[in-house]
C-alpha cells in the first residue's frame, strides 16, 4: 500500500495541535518516533516533524543514546503547552 505524502508545510502547521497528544503519550515513559507514530496513528515521517519542533522549543528531550535500531527515545521536559 503506497502512502501519499502530504505537503511538509501542512504537516508543520499541525505541530501546535500535536503537542498535547505527544506529551500525553510520553508521560509514562520515553518513546521513539516509531512508537509515537503507532500510538498516535500517524505516519512516522510526520511525527518526526512534530517531535523535532517540540525538541527545538524545549518541550521534549532525547535520550542520551540511541536504541539498537538507531532511534532515540523522547521524554517531556515539563515545559507546559
Amino acid at each position: 500500500m503506497s502512502q501519499v505524502l502530504r505537503d511538509p508545510r501542512e504537516v508543520i502547521r499541525e505541530e501546535p495541535l500535536m503537542h498535547k497528544p505527544i506529551l500525553e503519550a510520553v508521560a509514562e515513559a520515553p518513546l521513539t518516533v516509531p512508537e509515537l507514530a503507532e500510538r498516535l496513528g500517524a505516519p512516522a515521517n510526520e511525527v518526526v516533524y512534530w517531535v523535532m519542533g517540540m525538541r527545538r522549543y524545549g518541550f521534549l528531550v532525547e535520550s542520551s543514546e540511541a536504541d539498537d535500531d538507531g532511534y532515540f527515545a523522547y521524554a517531556a521536559t515539563g515545559r507546559q503547552v
